[in-house]
């Protein structure tokens, strides 16, 4: 068993782990104590919707920007403020009298979360050999799996018998243990693009872009504001693109995205497969107690099958890239979940078995842990060290925007074919129509990401220092010249 001494790549991990885990755990824990933190603090549903929503869109918007910024000032400088912002947030929650004071900070615990995971996977890394990456990206996944099966599991019984509030007091010693580990066990790492500017104009385009794009997925069936913030979000997100192809040293290199076509389909498979698995729970949730008629606790159990399966299939994918091609096992696993969204769309209907659902679930489950270590191994090992937390940036931020696709894609189709009516046992039919539509389009996303993740191809170059110069093409070698970045 590795030692957690000072400096060792094994305190790297665990600080990490740590990180993983409390940022989805925050965010599923949190759901179900709505209810209560409602009661007690006078909120209506919509500042209820936003403590979630905050959260989820602060930590959206910054990945690109502290992965780039963690890559030339060295990614610990941008963990242990991270950190240390995340865990005092947390502490502070759970002493918060006011509604609008819970808002401002979960906002603000949101950029702690992302401080704390954009260069998350940078930072592991460059701890480890390649040989021994996937093994490690493996755990950390799980861990993140695991904050998100455990959060409403812990969240619900921690709220039913203390109260929401300790909801986050239980979470500040981990939080703590985390930040001392960082501030007294980790070194400084290498500036892996020393010298190089920030692009801070493109950081705050592309969060202001992925703000509207996620806040108008929250209320896409609000019209005309919902679908007008989606569409500016994604005009945004187009002008950020092109003008990251004029800028010197731009926040994302365009001629990564251009040149490196194994990064740039490996992104987007990873886009595809988190459109096609987030919105599930949610679906199934609503199937499991208005077509099943099973209690909430009950449901809820049921539910925890898929991220048991991603939790237990993480690490075992993780060692599997030692002996195989990760860009293979990646797309083994989206295979399979496709197939198992594919079943669950032609079968589920109010008379399917509770055991076959189970079933189903776990498939989907099997498949998505397969494909993401491996695939998330992929993309770490495309790129030059230099690029490390862009590329850790990037998973972060294609898992974000998926699961905003995601929920998207489920609201506009509830909203086609339900409208604003409630499910009842007269509006039954139409909700089993949404539901298999729903799962439908899911499978649609993850068959997409199977192309993608075959026509990556084989990845070439990679994870070797570039020669010299500053911002050089990630695929020239350093045989072509490339603009110099200035100091600033």
């Amino acid at each position: 068993m590795p030692r957690l001494v000072a400096g060792s790549p094994a305190l790297v991990l665990v600080t990490v782990c740590i990180a993983q885990f409390m940022a989805p755990f925050m965010l599923t824990s949190v759901g179900v104590a709505l209810p209560s933190l409602g009661r007690e603090l006078g909120a209506s549903a919509m500042q209820l919707g936003l403590i979630e929503q905050l959260y989820v869109v602060s930590l959206a918007m910054g990945m690109l920007a502290f992965g780039r910024y963690g890559d030339i000032v060295g990614q610990r400088r941008v963990l242990l403020p991270g950190l240390a912002l995340f865990t005092a947030l947390t502490c502070s929650l759970g002493f918060t009298r006011s509604v609008d004071m819970v808002l401002v900070q979960r906002f603000f615990q949101g950029i702690g979360a992302c401080m704390m995971l954009s260069g998350s996977l940078a930072l592991v890394a460059a701890a480890y050999p390649p040989a021994l990456r996937g093994r490690k990206i493996g755990l950390v996944s799980a861990c993140t799996y695991a904050g998100l099966s455990v959060g409403p599991v812990l969240g619900g019984y921690v709220t039913g018998h203390f109260g929401w509030r300790y909801v986050f007091l239980m979470s500040a010693p981990l939080g703590l243990a985390a930040t001392a580990m960082c501030l007294f066990g980790m070194r400084e790492g290498p500036k892996n693009a020393s010298g190089e500017r920030m692009d801070w104009r493109g950081g705050a385009f592309y969060a202001a872009s992925v703000g509207l794009f996620m806040l108008g997925a929250a209320h896409a069936r609000e019209i005309p504001l919902g679908p007008a913030m989606l569409g500016g979000g994604l005009l945004g997100l187009a002008i950020f693109l092109r003008l990251q192809a004029r800028t010197r040293c731009p926040l994302l290199d365009m001629r990564l995205l251009a040149n490196n076509r194994f990064f740039t389909f490996s992104c987007l498979a990873a886009l595809g497969n988190y459109a096609a698995t987030f919105g599930i729970t949610f679906l199934m949730s609503l199937y499991r107690q208005y077509a099943k008629g099973l209690p909430p606790r009950t449901a809820g159990f049921v539910l925890l099958f898929q991220p048991i399966l991603q939790v237990v299939a993480s690490p075992i994918a993780g060692r599997l890239t030692e002996r195989f091609a990760a860009e293979k096992l990646a797309t083994a696993g989206m295979l399979v979940s496709c197939a198992g969204l594919l079943a669950a769309a032609a079968t589920v209907s109010a008379a399917t078995p509770i055991w076959l659902l189970v079933v189903l679930l776990m498939f989907i489950g099997l498949g998505f842990g397969i494909f993401i270590t491996p695939n998330s191994t992929a993309i770490m090992g495309s790129v030059p060290k230099r690029q490390f937390g862009l590329a850790s940036g990037m998973i972060a931020a294609m898992r974000t925007l998926g699961m905003a696709v995601s929920m998207t894609t489920v609201t506009l189709i509830f909203s086609l074919l339900m409208g604003d009516a409630t499910i009842t046992a007269e509006t039954l039919p139409a909700f089993l129509t949404s539901l298999r539509l729903g799962l439908g389009a899911f499978a649609v996303f993850s068959c997409l990401g199977v192309i993608l993740s075959f026509w990556r191809g084989k990845r070439q170059g990679g994870d070797v220092p570039p020669p010299g110069r500053a911002c050089p093409s990630p695929d020239d070698g350093g045989k072509r010249a490339a603009p110099t970045c200035n100091k600033s």
